[in-house]
């Protein structure tokens, strides 16, 4: 399909059609044959209204003049007056002239256009190419997928006198592709606060190119944060951040994302800072140097291979010199802390084949000041169940070989780190079958795993530590139908099935031929130990049909372990009962629950619920509750509500119901938040309560063209601690 810009000079040339379309009959077919023979036929029908239509023989013109409006396809051509040259294929359109259809509009006081080279200009012009409009001196058509505007300015703001705009000297636009400007000046109203030679923005790019966040907390002072985006080509985007906090001092950094059709996508960042922190201790250190390396890769090699690698290098001079609670991603990128405060660096390479796969992973560590686990390498090899030949025997291996180091941070000496080379596979044999209405699944395996050394560094090639594992699964599945035909209170029920599906798997796992006391402990492979257990597991579903299809309104589970007596054990018993329940009735509704009972000690160790309630667009409430024996009992209840086109209203809490040792009762968080639809901006003003960072009132203006960019403005007060003048 063409841009919706070939809709708009598509527009423009059938409108040498209106003197056939409304004249003699002799003379719209010469006028038309002349047309298609220089501008190709067109594809779809015409409709052409106007009051006055005329042809001129002798100067081979038609013209037509007074409330024209030409209809082709999803596009209309709307002018006062339009002359068109059948020679040469010029079209002239003057007075309002307005060029439309879903996805663009151009308007000019005077439009010149080519039928053959499908070009031209319009004069006093302005544009959309959503989300940008715009308006210019003179608008130059350069083909069907690409014009330039001169003198002007371009704006995601509609209005007449928009909030903001950019001033430019020209702009060159590729619908629904990119816009670029040259020797632009920022303005707000009147006011210039930027200049920019050169600003690019891929209109498929969700994000604006510069961002600045104003503020204040408590732990940087007054700040400024800026980054600058740009799309050096194309797969490469490139960012600068410069970014300002009055406690601590400048920060500048780098990044680029990148993305490439033979070796992948990925992204790198670096930011740096020399710290100077106002509010230390005169005999400390008041200037530290702090920095983030990072960088992140994925490639899809071929359909079966995939390369991942993640690389962090954090510098962390404060850490060092005044202590662990101090943490570079804690302080300056929150966010990324939050998701893993230790990230790792590594590099995964993933390979499948007809019936298994393989995953080599070499993980190395990079930052010493904290303790990690090193891979150099572990592979792992995964055949899950697959027949052999024509028996009803399955074979499944899992295998994996590691050269593992435990490095332990800083300042604790080499000697104390771990290290080891271990073979460990299992391999199990199954017989799938079925035994009158039940599905049966007995089988048996064995466990090897090949130490180089014990934790005395002795030989242990010769005696490998070896496990035997048996067991069986077995299920089945009832369910009955109930001839249930209502709608009563909006259910939609055609039709109700109760499905029941019980399971019970047997597990016995042999003591290992070599105790845990002789190996040294680096992960969960090294404390296997001896078990004898049973699966409990009861599956209930409610359905009925929506639509034609197969819809869960009631999901409940139950499920436990009995554990058999074994060792030293006084005897068997029944492990904790965990139940998951969900309930949809409507698509706008939902309940979820799970809670877990121990059985041994009679009293429930956790229970959760959250249920949820969507009453209109953007209107939806949401309550919920945790709660755990030795932990918090916590509420938290969320609302938001569009009271208005233009205002919306979201409310959400975390309420803390009794004193724990490291809780206390009351509110955790609160945070209100009033929205406003500016025309052009989208304003937040929210207050928030959280019970450890104190109270913060903030500002934040965000461009509805570019949600994800916002301008803010915020202020935070620290909660006074008890005791305090």
């Amino acid at each position: 399909m063409p841009t919706h810009y070939t809709h708009l000079f598509r527009t423009l040339s059938i409108a040498i059609l209106m003197a056939f379309c409304i004249g003699e009959s002799a003379v719209r077919s010469s006028f038309a044959a002349d047309v298609n023979k220089g501008a190709g036929r067109l594809e779809q029908p015409v409709t052409v209204n106007g009051d006055t239509v005329e042809y001129s023989t002798d100067q081979q013109h038609v013209s037509a003049t007074g409330n024209v409006v030409v209809k082709y396809g999803d596009s209309t051509l709307t002018s006062d007056k339009i002359t068109v040259d059948t020679q040469t294929k010029d079209v002239t359109a003057e007075g309002t002239v307005r060029i439309e259809n879903p996805q663009a509009r151009l308007e000019g006081s005077q439009v010149y256009y080519n039928l053959n080279t499908k070009s031209g200009k319009a004069i006093d012009g302005t544009f959309v190419s959503d989300p940008f409009y715009g308006i210019a001196r003179e608008i130059k058509m350069v083909n069907e997928d690409e014009f330039i505007a001169y003198d002007g300015y371009v704006s995601s703001c509609s209005m007449d006198k928009p909030d903001y705009r950019i001033r430019m000297k020209r702009v060159r636009i590729l619908p629904q592709e990119k816009i670029q400007t040259y020797s632009d000046t920022v303005r707000i109203k009147n006011l210039p606060i930027a200049y920019l030679p050169y600003y690019s923005q891929s209109l498929k790019d969700p994000f604006m190119h510069v961002r600045f966040v104003p503020g204040r907390s408590k732990d940087w002072g007054e700040y400024l944060l800026s980054a600058w985006r740009s799309n050096l080509m194309p797969g490469l985007d490139a960012r600068i951040y410069l970014d300002y906090r009055s406690r601590l001092g400048m920060s500048e950094g780098v990044g680029a994302n990148f993305r490439t059709e033979d070796y992948g996508k990925g992204d790198y960042k670096f930011y740096y800072t020399q710290e100077r922190d106002r509010e230390l201790l005169e005999n400390q250190p008041g200037e530290f140097e702090r920095s983030l390396v990072r960088l992140r890769h994925q490639w899809q090699i071929a359909d079966s291979t995939s390369l991942t690698t993640e690389f962090y290098r954090i510098t962390d001079s404060k850490r060092a010199n005044l202590g662990s609670e101090h943490n570079f991603l804690k302080d300056y990128f929150y966010r990324e802390y939050e998701k893993d405060a230790l990230p790792l660096s590594y590099t995964q390479l993933h390979q499948s084949f007809g019936y298994s796969t393989i995953d080599t992973v070499v993980q190395k560590r990079v930052n010493r000041w904290y303790s990690q686990l090193e891979k150099l390498p572990e592979v792992n090899y995964s055949l899950p169940s697959i027949q052999l030949g024509q028996t009803p025997f399955y074979f499944s291996d899992s295998s994996s070989f590691s050269s593992l180091n435990y490095k332990n941070a800083v300042p604790s000496p080499a000697s104390a780190d771990v290290s080891m080379n271990r073979l460990d596979t299992t391999n199990k044999l199954s017989l799938p079958s079925r035994v009158a209405f039940f599905n049966l699944t007995p089988y048996a395996g064995m466990r090897q795993t090949l130490y180089d050394r014990d934790i005395d560094n002795r030989d242990m090639w010769a005696s490998p530590r070896n496990q035997f594992l048996t067991g069986a699964d077995v299920s089945t599945k009832f369910y009955r139908i109930f001839d249930v035909q209502s709608n009563a209170f909006g259910l939609d029920i055609n039709g109700l099935r109760h499905v029941i599906t019980p399971t019970v798997g047997y597990n016995y796992l042999h003591t290992p031929t070599e105790p845990t006391s002789r190996l040294k402990q680096l992960d969960a492979v090294d404390a296997i130990a001896g078990s004898n257990s049973a699966l409990l597991e009861l599956d209930n579903r409610l359905q009925t049909k929506r639509n034609k299809s197969t819809v869960d309104l009631a999901y409940f589970k139950l499920a436990s372990q009995y554990f058999f007596k074994s060792g030293g054990l006084a005897g068997s018993y029944l492990g904790d009962i965990t139940g998951d329940l969900e309930i949809k009735p409507y698509t706008r509704v939902r309940f979820d629950a799970d809670a877990t009972y121990s059985h041994r000690y009679d009293y429930f160790s956790g229970a959760n619920y959250d249920f949820y309630y969507d009453f209109g667009p953007e209107r939806s409430v949401g309550i919920g509750q945790r709660y755990q024996r030795k932990g918090g009992n916590e509420i938290t209840g969320s609302f938001n509500y569009r009271l208005t086109p233009k205002w919306k209203f979201f409310m959400y809490q975390r309420y803390q119901l009794r004193d724990t040792d490291s809780l206390e009762k009351g509110f955790g968080e609160q945070e209100f938040t009033l929205s406003r639809d500016l025309h052009c901006w989208l304003m937040d003003v929210s207050y928030s309560v959280d019970r450890d960072e104190g109270s913060s009132i903030w500002l934040i203006f965000r461009l509805k063209a570019f949600p994800e960019t916002e301008f803010s403005i915020s202020q935070s007060y620290k909660r006074r601690q008890s005791g305090a003048n």
